[in-house]
């Protein structure tokens, strides 16, 4: 494929800044691939999403990556035939992509940049099947993982560490946690793409196979291939798209913590600050939030993150999460394509939380189109991705109008 031709944007000439959409959104195929590399998940998604948008590739003169190859996102632009004039490859694990999203449409909005992609795409569940990688999820000892490592905080123990101190201060139990993994099985079941559909229950989330106390094996995150890519552009290419725009409303970042030594408190996420800067940037607040996408690579992410968000006080994720209430017809659907404990889970999860909270606000969820009073389509959605242990968040909230 030859090299799209790409020069730099003519400075905006607009006092005020540009308004940002997202124009073009797909997923590869996920779940179970075993005949396909990263690099033609990357592509495959690519190509899906400019589809998606209607607009010629030409029109993209940014590009962001992160999680492959020695020089992302140089290797995957070349991989694309891209040749972008603004690039980046911020890796804050699985915040990863909420923030690319905000660097990307602060980018556009300065007239740095015209139409800016970000893709992901991983092999991981066929690279563990095949032996070409591990699941040692402890990361290493360097740097501050040093002081450690040698105590056996793997990934998931630093995640039940949390959870357990969440449950000892505000009698949070491993019931309500059950509920997070049973709500995003029942989402699941609606979308077909989903990895993982048959019902679950709570009793079957409690007497699974221990992992990390208190986490049993539903309680944790599915481990699949798969890629998405999400194209974000300047206003003036919103008449061109082929589908009604999705606005980048207002965007937060934040980093908290390396060592989990260093974290103040367990029960207080950086969502916490990520999500007050993207609501006081949109000029909304959660109240007025019709669906949220919320990163689980465990089910004490979602209920902290809810907290963290303002969606319910802090100590009460626990009752919030009860009854169904963020079922596709509770008060707050969450995840609604099952999330990372039932629909896919490549190893970087947070692009693909903007990918459905666009399908979304689009009304192109099928099954699990979620509705407002009277059959209306939501008009807002908060994507929340984490990173590592509780170190980084990002928050990006979308509109319709």
């Amino acid at each position: 494929m030859p090299a799209a031709a790409s020069t730099s944007p003519a400075p905006s000439r607009s006092r005020r800044p540009r308004k940002v959409a997202v124009v073009g959104v797909a997923l590869a195929d996920c779940g179970r691939v075993d005949d396909a590399t990263p690099y033609a998940l990357h592509a495959q998604a690519a190509r899906r999403a400019l589809a998606d948008s209607g607009l010629d590739r030409s029109v993209v003169d940014g590009f962001a990556s992160a999680g492959l190859g020695t020089l992302a996102p140089v290797e995957v632009a070349a991989y694309l035939g891209l040749r972008p004039t603004w690039v980046d490859s911020t890796a804050v694990g699985g915040a990863t992509w909420e923030v690319m999203a905000a660097h990307a449409a602060d980018a556009i909005a300065a007239g740095r940049a015209r139409a800016v992609l970000l893709v992901y795409g991983s092999t991981a569940r066929a690279d563990i099947r095949a032996g070409r990688r591990t699941s040692n999820l402890s990361f290493g000892a360097r740097g501050p993982a040093q002081f450690e490592v040698p105590y056996g905080h793997s990934l998931i123990a630093k995640y039940a560490m949390a959870a357990r101190r969440h449950m000892h201060e505000y009698g949070t139990t491993l019931e309500q946690l059950a509920e997070v993994a049973v709500a995003a099985r029942a989402n699941a079941a609606a979308n077909p793409e989903a990895m993982f559909r048959d019902p679950i229950t709570v009793d079957e989330v409690l007497s699974g196979p221990m992992i990390a106390d208190p986490f049993t094996k539903l309680h944790c995150c599915i481990r699949s291939d798969g890629g998405c890519a999400v194209l974000l552009a300047a206003e003036e290419y919103v008449p061109d798209s082929a589908k009604a725009p999705v606005w980048v409303l207002g965007t937060g970042e934040h980093v908290s913590h390396a060592a989990m030594s260093e974290w103040e408190d367990f029960t207080v996420s950086p969502a916490a600050v990520s999500g007050r800067l993207a609501f006081d940037r949109a000029g909304v607040r959660p109240a007025d939030i019709d669906l949220a996408e919320i990163y689980d690579a465990f089910t004490y992410m979602t209920l902290v993150t809810l907290e963290d968000l303002g969606f319910c006080a802090k100590g009460e994720g626990g009752a919030f999460v009860e009854k169904g209430r963020t079922g596709l017809r509770g008060e707050l659907p969450v995840n609604t394509d099952g999330g990372g404990l039932s629909a896919c889970h490549p190893g970087m999860r947070g692009l693909f939380l903007l990918v459905e909270a666009v399908r979304q606000l689009r009304g192109e969820a099928g099954l699990r189109q979620v509705r407002k009073a009277g059959g209306a389509l939501p008009e807002l959605a908060v994507a929340s991705g984490t990173g590592g242990w509780f170190c980084s968040s990002g928050t990006v909230v979308l509109g319709r109008g």
